[in-house]
């Protein structure tokens, strides 16, 4: 029979606790979750991109429901535990009594609210669950916010650099004399001052403060100096701690935390503690690497398994975009210390370690922090460095001489030096999985190791071991550079043009150093796409950055002719449309004219000097350009549905007119083809397209991630929605999830297998507010994109686009 375990906290380190249970012995416990959160296992090492608005709360789920219902675990989210009956060995909430054999506290810690006056003003918060964040993220949408930061140090940083970001006015307060002074010393304090300050965040050392000051709600904070800032929030960031009340009012052994041993068990040999609540050896500890330590020994005490908690030494490295931080060790001086420094001004670069008979015992690192684990393996193993004292501040590349390969220092890396800090994972465990499970891709390391799956500043450390692993067998895939202009891939530079404020192509090159000086035929389009999608009204498209066929505005042939194909509307014409297309064959001696699978009619074998006067025919008769060349939408394919057919449930061709003029002219990562049809019969062949819709007597099936060219997919269902207005608003919220998160050339069906469904259905089904948030942000964009680029050269508007089209060496391929 199996024994009930109960976990009171839903945070990261019971949640690698289950992980590990799970992993030994799925069927040890039957297993009931308690956290008060109205949520489960999530990232909270991420809130801070998300605060900026960089990831998604989906982006950072750990835990989701369909994993807790795969591994059987109990949930009551929302359910606090109020007492532990240890005599009973039950715990209570407000729904009763819950029994337990076993029981894990993962209760972590509590913010510290400095004790001033005004500190329970609402506006004053916390930065430590998702609920502040959604609530920092609603204070910045008031036009000219303001934030006060009280706290300098990782956290607050992170939460003001975050906010900055979101728009509003930040001021960041700290006690002590520079920032992060745990972590940094004044001189890198210096720098990083230096660095957000640029950003707009003023900073405000030595700040003593005063009090917090409003009537119904926060208004300002005043300093002892007399100083007052004036505040919508003020978001306290001065520390933690650990949060054992629960654990104090059941008789266990509580100091500065919950008092356990080498096994994590308290003073009551059926409940064990992990995380930030816990004492260990008089230590509490608040970085997650050493809790998840204490999650795998706890997990192998609950099977019964020998394990014992051995802290670690742990390095500290800043998650605020484009600052490169690593700090790691002791680096206050002393008489028996000696240090090497390396200052590089004009760069911002400073290096200092700090070592002590011969040995490394601190390291600070800021501007270039690649040599970062490479110290931090020496001061871990206690290596002498007196051999390499010449060069050792240059890095471990420069051992020996000449810059090595790049792969070269983490090659010569132990195996059991530490890569992932975060989730303690060591480069054996990482090459031998590598080898082990077959993996090829960042994703499958992430999956089956944990490493770089928490803040991800090892990832680049991880690629090197995949490469170094796999040979030339190894295909980077989802973590490929762009191009060769950059190493930077897809992702990472979308999220850096938000970050960034990023709104033309030469300042992207430039802010995210560009090797070449005008980029290449990879990376314009791409730029060009993302900066279009990402400020909509504020980016110029640059014509020159498009492929040749969205630069003239037709399909090229291969002997050098053009294919020009006029929209009509959900398949539908008219006589004057048809007389238009006929004038226009004669006209101009247009050789074919062929019907497309799109249901619209192409004209084939236009010369290029004819271009402006088809499209001249043509736009005098109605007609806008189909973009049969462009990566947009392309068409929306109909059947005649309930308006003829006897067997049509809707008005099928109404719908696909509606969704297509709606839609017409919005720039996608890749083509989109959309369908509609009028009954289950399926006619319009709804289930093979990008986005598919099919009739039912209820409404209307809602299809996606389908394909029908190189690669033949069926589509995936993703809702069902009960009128046409709902239908709409679904279908254009999810073209604009994937205008958002795709990358270029990334079919729909290719994204969603990379995102997975369920995070494509959590945010436009499952999700109405933020159904609507994407619906609304598609609809603003389309007051700048829905231009008839025909009728604006008809009208001699973009002439600089037709001309030179053989500018930047770009392809002549329409896809």
């Amino acid at each position: 029979m199996q024994q009930k375990l109960v976990v009171i906290g839903a945070g990261m380190a019971s949640g690698r606790v289950l992980e590990h249970l799970f992993e030994a012995n799925p069927q040890a416990f039957d297993v009931t979750l308690f956290g008060s959160e109205q949520r489960g296992n999530y990232n909270r090492i991420m809130l801070s991109p998300v605060l900026a608005g960089e990831k998604t709360y989906e982006q950072i789920v750990t835990h989701d429901a369909d994993w807790y219902a795969a591994n059987g675990v109990v949930t009551r989210f929302g359910e606090t535990i109020t007492a532990i009956d240890r005599k009973a060995k039950v715990v209570l909430s407000r729904n009763g009594e819950t029994p337990y054999d076993k029981l894990v506290i993962a209760t972590g810690s509590a913010p510290f609210i400095i004790p001033v006056a005004g500190k329970e003003l609402p506006g004053v918060m916390a930065f430590r669950d998702l609920d502040d964040v959604e609530r920092m993220v609603a204070a910045a949408q008031k036009p000219d916010a303001r934030a006060v930061v009280i706290g300098g140090g990782l956290l607050g940083l992170e939460a003001a650099a975050a906010l900055r970001l979101r728009g509003m006015e930040v001021v960041v307060l700290h006690l002590m004399g520079h920032l992060m002074e745990r972590q940094l010393d004044p001189a890198a304090g210096y720098l990083l001052q230096k660095e957000l300050e640029g950003r707009g965040i003023r900073i405000h050392t030595k700040a003593q403060t005063k009090a917090i000051l409003g009537n119904d709600r926060v208004e300002a904070v005043s300093l002892d100096d007399g100083t007052v800032y004036p505040a919508d929030i003020v978001v306290m960031a001065v520390g933690i701690r650990p949060e054992t009340r629960i654990a104090t009012d059941a008789g266990l052994h509580v100091e500065r935390g919950i008092v356990v041993s080498d096994q994590m068990i308290t003073s009551d040999p059926d409940i064990l503690a992990v995380g930030e609540c816990v004492e260990h050896e008089r230590t509490v500890y608040g970085l997650v690497a050493p809790l998840y330590d204490m999650a795998k020994v706890a997990a192998k005490t609950l099977v019964k398994e020998d394990a014992a908690f051995r802290p670690v030494k742990t390095a500290t490295q800043l998650k605020v975009t484009g600052v490169s931080l690593y700090s790691a060790g002791d680096f206050a001086e002393a008489e028996d210390r000696e240090e090497i420094v390396l200052r590089d001004a004009s760069s911002g670069v400073y290096k200092r370690l700090v070592l002590k008979e011969d040995k490394i015992i601190g390291a600070v690192l800021y501007g270039e922090t690649g040599d970062g684990p490479w110290f931090f393996d020496m001061l871990r193993r206690g290596t002498d460095t007196r051999e390499m004292r010449d060069t050792l501040i240059f890095g471990q590349a420069y051992q020996g001489g000449a810059p090595l390969d790049p792969t070269a220092a983490v090659a010569a890396l132990p195996d059991e030096a530490e890569i992932c800090g975060c989730n303690g994972v060591c480069k054996g465990k990482i090459t031998s999985t590598i080898t082990g499970k077959g993996l090829t891709t960042l994703d499958g390391v992430r999956a089956h190791t944990k490493a770089s799956a928490s803040c991800g500043s090892c990832t680049h450390l991880v690629e090197q071991l995949m490469a170094l692993t796999l040979g030339d067998s190894y295909n980077p895939a989802a973590v490929q550079p762009m191009c060769s202009c950059t190493d930077l891939g897809h992702d990472d530079v979308r999220r850096l043009i938000v970050a960034k404020e990023l709104k033309s192509i030469p300042a992207v090159m430039q802010e995210l150093e560009w090797k070449t000086s005008c980029g290449c035929a990879k990376c314009r389009p791409a730029l060009n796409y993302y900066l279009v999608a990402t400020w909509p009204g504020e980016y110029e498209d640059d014509g020159q950055s498009r492929f040749i066929n969205e630069r003239v505005h037709a399909n090229i042939q291969k002997d050098g002719t053009y294919s020009v194909v006029p929209r009509m509307w959900g398949g539908m014409t008219n006589p004057k449309e048809l007389r238009a297309i006929a004038d226009v064959a004669d006209k101009f001696a247009i050789p074919a004219i062929k019907v497309t699978g799109g249901q619209r009619i192409d004209l084939l074998g236009v010369k290029k000097e004819d271009l402006p006067g088809v499209w001249a025919d043509l736009n005098s008769a109605g007609m806008v350009s189909g973009a049969a060349y462009a990566k947009g939408l392309r068409t929306v394919k109909t059947c005649v549905g309930s308006d003829w057919c006897r067997f049509g449930t809707q008005d099928s061709t109404g719908l696909g007119i509606r969704i297509e003029k709606f839609m017409w002219g919005s720039w996608t990562p890749a083509k989109v083809k959309m369908a509609v049809s009028g009954c289950p019969r399926n006619c319009a062949e709804a289930t093979c397209k990008d986005v598919g819709v099919v009739c039912v007597d209820s409404g209307y099936e809602i299809h996606f991630a389908g394909a029908a060219g190189l690669d033949i997919k069926g589509t995936e269902v993703l809702c069902h929605a009960k009128t046409e207005d709902e239908a709409l608003e679904i279908i254009v919220a999810l073209t604009q999830l994937y205008r958002e998160q795709a990358r270029y050339l990334e079919r729909i069906y290719k994204w969603a297998k990379r995102v997975g469904t369920a995070s494509i259905k959590a945010n436009i089904v499952d999700d109405l507010d933020k159904r609507r948030h994407y619906f609304e942000r598609f609809t603003y964009s389309q007051k700048f994109a829905q231009v008839d680029p025909w009728e604006e050269r008809v009208n001699g508007k973009d002439a600089h686009e037709f001309a030179a089209m053989a500018e930047f060496g770009l392809p002549v391929a329409a896809e």
